[in-house]
């Protein structure tokens, strides 16, 4: 099944609600990057959270019929990378997410912050 990139991104928004995912945030880089539409970003409480996002977050999303391309960073649980082509969803370990700093890194692009599962900004 094919979504649209903000309708798969509002899905995985929803996922990483369901399971807590802290300090959520969506990067527009469709005007700035041609990496992705959009990264989604969150982070879990423990290295034994971030892992449950990922898996919960591969799992809903193969049940929609979307199929992860790439995984990186699961062994570790510390900065796990979810690729799906448009999206590329990072869920981290807290620290590790203050050192990279992806927002300041993506500063020219729209940067729209999450709570409770929906946007403050629309996408």
């Amino acid at each position: 099944m094919a979504e649209s990139p903000k309708k798969l991104v509002k899905r995985i928004l929803e996922v990483i609600d369901d399971k807590i995912g802290e300090d959520t945030s969506v990067i527009d880089l469709e005007s700035v990057s041609t990496i992705a539409d959009y990264f989604v970003l969150t982070n879990g409480e423990s290295l034994r959270q971030t892992k449950v996002l990922a898996d919960e977050i591969i799992e809903q999303l193969e049940e929609d019929g979307i199929f992860l391309r790439n995984k990186e960073g699961y062994q570790t649980g510390k900065w796990i990378l979810l690729d799906y082509g448009d999206i590329v969803v990072h869920i981290f370990e807290k620290e590790t997410r203050e050192f990279y700093d992806l927002e300041k890194i993506w500063q020219d692009a729209k940067i729209i912050s999450v709570t409770e599962g929906k946007p403050d900004t629309p996408l």
